[in-house]
């Protein structure tokens, strides 16, 4: 990195306040000011990303404090950096909120990483009250500094009087009151926001929030508090390359695939190509490895099911012995049939006896620490998380892929599916671990 480039990062009094379209709007209001920003999203979500990326023209990654040693933490934000004037990072749920003592949260990504860091709260149902909540968080704070708040989704003038009256008794710094407006309303589903690229008016909504935000929020106190990076080089090979040519598949059925791994493959000389279960596409017939992320096959469990070039071109390279891994919809989309949320049941690839349901709806969440028990397609201990609400009705005969632990390091079992050379798990691998 040249270095110049400086940080901060944007947390939430707690989930749906509103962050990711605040900071969507926070990145293009500095672009329009003639800052070169990039973004970076704390936690293993998928989904925010892309809206960031949306904001700022650029790829944004994943900054996980759970999953992440500190040096690698370092390394990925400071490569983000490279060549931004300023990297904002969004944070995950509230402030202090993650795994068993703290870990994973987005206070303990500030302490890391020594970024400033800005509080949003909604002040839905309060006023002067919004106030106590920035103090009370300010006061919970260690190893980093809450250097403001910002009020969102504030109501009238009088509203906005009794907010500023509040702050007024406070330590911390009231830098912006964004008042409610309907026209930055996004839907979700049950993973959270629909997906960026399922969003027609997107950029008109990015756009209503920087005009927001340039009316409301003071941009330059904000830009004065971001912190310089340091000069830290990331390592390339904390997750080698599956091979050395490696198919992924991409669409919105499958497109939870972290931009950190696919950094490190390709810094590690690995040659990466997608393709479209969803167009009914084939891999490339001379990739070492063929990768099914995440994402939403549920969505779309009839179109894959009659993707018969698809399947056949799956089937063909696990009769050869190509290396195939699925991970979570990737996973489901292995197995024999997945059952959609009405009951039918769809025909899968059939590559591991597996029948999955989301018409039996089960919420699974939370970190986890993996030690693979098969020889692939990971060695050593790993940092992961799972997010799911499908459920396994059946499986058949085949090896275990992880031993699984949750956060507090309390034992889940082994899961995941292994037969040949296919293999997957309802897991999400995030990093290696220390």
């Amino acid at each position: 990195m040249k270095g110049g480039s400086k940080a901060f990062l944007i947390a939430g009094g707690s989930s749906h306040s509103g962050k990711t379209v605040l900071t969507a709007g926070l990145i293009r209001a500095l672009i329009r000011r003639g800052q070169k920003v990039k973004a970076a999203k704390c936690g293993p979500d998928y989904i925010d990303p892309r809206f960031l990326e949306a904001a700022s023209g650029a790829p944004a990654i994943n900054l996980d404090p759970f999953a992440m040693r500190p040096e690698r933490l370092r390394a990925l934000a400071a490569r983000q950096a490279d060549g931004a004037d300023v990297l904002v990072v969004e944070g995950v749920m509230g402030l202090y909120d993650g795994g068993a003592n703290g870990l994973g949260s987005t206070a303990s990504l500030a302490a890391t990483l020594a970024f400033p860091t800005f509080l949003v709260v909604a002040a839905n149902g309060m006023s002067q009250s919004t106030a106590a909540v920035a103090e009370g968080f300010a006061r919970m704070a260690q190893g980093f500094s809450l250097a403001g708040a910002i009020v969102n989704r504030a109501g009238s003038e009088r509203h906005q009087g009794l907010i500023q009256e509040g702050f007024a008794r406070t330590s911390v710094p009231l830098i912006g009151i964004v008042p409610r407006d309907e026209r930055l309303a996004l839907p979700s589903r049950h993973l959270g926001l629909v997906q960026a690229e399922e969003h027609q008016t997107l950029d008109a909504v990015i756009e209503a929030s920087a005009e927001l935000i340039e009316k409301h929020v003071d941009l330059d106190t904000l830009l004065q508090a971001a912190a310089p990076l340091g000069d830290s080089r990331a390592n390339a090979a904390d997750l080698p390359p599956l091979a050395q040519k490696i198919a992924i598949a991409d669409d919105v059925a499958f497109r939870f695939a972290y931009p950190h791994w696919l950094a490190d493959w390709r810094a590690s000389g690995a040659e990466i190509s997608t393709f479209s279960p969803l167009a009914d596409d084939a891999p490339a017939e001379d990739a070492g490895a063929i990768f099914l992320p995440g994402g939403y096959p549920e969505l779309y469990a009839g179109k894959l099911a009659a993707a018969t070039t698809f399947k056949r071109a799956m089937r063909n390279a696990a009769s050869k012995g190509q290396l195939i891994y699925g991970e979570c919809g990737g996973f489901m989309t292995l197995g024999d049939a997945l059952i959609d949320a009405e009951g039918e049941r769809h025909e899968m690839l059939g590559l591991l006896p597996l029948v999955t349901s989301f018409a039996a709806r089960r919420l699974h969440l939370g970190y986890r620490r993996l030690t693979p028990l098969a020889d692939r397609p990971f060695a050593g201990p790993l940092g992961g998380h799972e997010f799911h609400y499908a459920s396994i009705v059946s499986e058949g005969p085949a090896e275990r892929l992880f031993d699984s632990r949750d956060a507090a390091d309390t034992p889940l079992g082994e899961v995941g599916l292994c037969r040949g050379s296919v293999s997957g798990s309802f897991l999400h691998v995030i990093d290696r671990a220390s």
